[in-house]
């Protein structure tokens, strides 16, 4: 399985015209000092918040200068293409939250369907953005959780095939003071189920839902990422939600601690958190369940933050062997999370990167 992976690791040129950045460093650096490369040599992560999607950078100029036309032509393109639509309006929601392209889009194509997709996604990542303003404890106003869950809805009625407006729903959830009901939830988690049963960033979202963080424990949200693992189809990436339950607990710990005014080595045990034998068992698993039957090919751009996901964690379980092959896969496609949980993401990329090459 591996082999396949390994005989992939050669450089691409990205977005930005960096090479991939899979050659060796070596050679003779500035002052003639052995085994320090040139500058212009020097391997640099890409921290492309589009993670490689040209298409979806193009369409940021539009949103820039207050266009929608952009945005539409993008979205009808990716047509029903869920794990790329799904990718594509989370990142556009972003984009436009602070704007009002959204709103002058859906004024002039009312009929649209894909327009009330995104105003209902960009709804929910304005009132995440007002509750972090907020503060953390502070209750989220009841009526616009409402109207937010209601522009969902809408969105759903408008383009009923779509799961991105269910995917909106969980999301949402999270802000509501002791959760939605368990029915109400069934009912979300069912209608995307229906809609693409696998859908990624659904189950990211239920898993957070299930947190300690949230509305549940670091129990429930386990039992979860597992039960979701074990029934995977191969070569599906949903086996990583293991290790994102993973970070989800290290973010809790780490932020209570801090809380307190310690440092995470202050809590019993927590120094093996990443590499005691089931967070390393389940690195191997996550592996041999997705990578090994993931068909070949270039990463596409929905994949780039769970295969950062699954690095980061084989590099901290100490499984470098596992860690060099993804880093052949990835080339220099960083995304910011995880790695910003745990330091610097350039500077751990690029140091990881350098030691599980040296091992492979």
């Amino acid at each position: 399985m591996a082999a396949r992976h390994r005989a992939e690791r050669t450089g691409r040129t990205g977005r930005t015209g960096r090479t991939g950045g899979l050659g060796r460093a070596g050679g003779t650096g500035r002052g003639g000092r052995p085994g320090k490369p040139p500058r212009e040599n020097r391997f640099e992560p890409d921290l492309d918040p589009d993670f490689g999607d040209r298409a979806l950078t193009d369409v940021r100029h539009d949103i820039v200068i207050g266009r929608w036309q952009g945005v539409r032509d993008l979205l009808a393109q990716t047509g029903d293409q869920w794990a790329l639509r799904t990718h594509r309006i989370r990142l556009l929601a972003h984009a436009v939250a602070g704007s009002s392209v959204v709103e002058s889009w859906r004024a002039a194509e009312p009929e649209n369907p894909d327009a009330a997709v995104l105003r209902a996604a960009t709804e929910v990542v304005r009132i995440f953005h007002a509750a972090i303003v907020a503060g953390r404890g502070a209750a989220v106003d009841r009526a616009r959780l409402d109207s937010t869950v209601l522009a969902c809805l809408t969105a759903a009625d408008a383009r009923p095939p779509d799961p991105m407006p269910w995917v909106s729903l969980l999301t949402v959830a999270r802000l509501y003071e002791g959760g939605v009901g368990r029915a109400e939830l069934r009912r979300w988690w069912d209608e995307l189920r229906r809609r693409d049963p696998h859908n990624t960033e659904g189950h990211v979202q239920l898993l957070r839902y299930w947190s300690a963080r949230w509305h549940g424990t670091h129990g429930s949200m386990y039992d979860f990422a597992r039960d979701a693992a074990g029934a995977a189809p191969p070569g599906s990436p949903l086996p990583v939600l293991v290790q994102i339950a993973r970070v989800e607990e290290y973010r809790y710990v780490v932020d209570g601690a801090l809380g307190r005014g310690r440092g995470p080595g202050s809590v019993r045990g927590f120094d093996q958190h990443w590499k005691h034998e089931l967070a390393v068992t389940e690195v191997r698993r996550t592996w041999e369940r997705w990578i090994g039957d993931r068909p070949p090919g270039p990463v596409r751009p929905e994949e780039v933050e769970l295969l950062n996901y699954l690095t980061h964690a084989a590099c901290y379980a100490g499984r470098l062997d596992v860690a060099a092959d993804l880093f052949a896969l990835l080339g220099a496609r960083a995304s910011w999370v995880p790695w910003s949980y745990t330091g610097d993401p350039a500077e751990q990329f690029t140091r990881w990167r350098a030691q599980a090459r040296a091992t492979s």
